[in-house]
């Protein structure tokens, strides 16, 4: 009977502490919308979609955060499914060298990059455009993607391959007709995990985007704000700018919570 109380009381204080964290994270998220509507209401929302602010509309930097989302998970689960398959599945020369240096870029914080970054994507004239974060996007994420993606696969049989070698299949043929269709769960985790640190994303389109009209939801907030005074009819539209930036992210989150859970854990117990 106590050990059956001690359970209870454990349970009702983990669930009393997450509560209070869900409701401190909740609440910047109140007070930004009671704050856009305190003065003109949902006009202040309407006004974002029938005025430019800084030279842009809202649904601007909406787009430009899907664009650099699908680009980047695009990318990313291409690469990182050919590298994770090679890893896992092909012999070759310096593969455990190749794959121990993979994880160690791992280690590497995003900001030692951002000087080299800077100059590389100056010199090939990409600075300033939704490819150079792209591409950022991809170099800084792809270690944990292939990390990923080949504990997946080393979770998969062999003797598919044997057989399908067998068959006269070549490697590229396994891979695309084989492994890829069976790593379908785990590609889509990662998916969900990349699309969703694309839209989370502030520093790499601080860093490489400066014109408006290019700017993501992260950062449009900035340009938004030099734009409205302090008046309240100014803040109010303001605050409905920051609830309309941060939505995306906050309904992807809840609509893949399953995929974010699974994509964490994917394939990282051995059988």
């Amino acid at each position: 009977m106590n050990t059956f109380l001690t359970n209870r009381l454990e349970r009702l204080y983990i669930q009393i502490f997450v509560y209070v964290v869900a409701l401190l994270w909740l609440f910047p998220i109140i007070i930004a919308l009671k704050n856009s509507l305190a003065v003109n209401g949902f006009s202040n929302y309407t006004y974002l979609f029938t005025h430019e602010i800084g030279g842009i509309r809202i649904y601007r930097p909406f787009l430009n955060s899907v664009l650099v989302a699908a680009g980047d998970t695009l990318l990313i689960l291409i690469i990182a499914s050919l590298a994770a398959f090679a890893f896992s599945k092909l012999d070759f020369f310096g593969q455990r060298w190749i794959y121990s240096f993979v994880l160690m870029c791992l280690s590497i914080p995003g900001v030692v990059v951002l000087v080299p970054f800077f100059y590389i994507l100056k010199s090939i004239h990409l600075y300033n455009t939704l490819a150079a974060v792209i591409f950022s996007e991809v170099v800084l994420t792809l270690p944990f993607a292939v990390l990923m993606l080949r504990n997946y696969f080393d979770n998969l049989p062999n003797e598919v391959m044997e057989s399908a070698y067998m068959d006269g299949a070549t490697s590229l043929q396994i891979f695309l007709h084989v492994y890829f269709p069976l790593a379908r769960p785990a590609l889509i985790n990662l998916g969900v995990l990349c699309i969703m640190w694309s839209f989370q994303d502030y520093l790499l389109p601080m860093m490489f985007v400066t014109d408006n009209k290019w700017a993501t939801a992260t950062i449009a907030i900035s340009a938004f704000k030099s734009n409205f005074g302090f008046n309240p009819a100014d803040q109010g539209r303001f605050y409905a700018a920051l609830v309309l930036l941060g939505l995306p992210a906050l309904l992807i989150f809840l609509a893949a919570q399953r995929y974010i859970t699974n994509g964490m854990t994917s394939g990282a117990v051995k059988d």
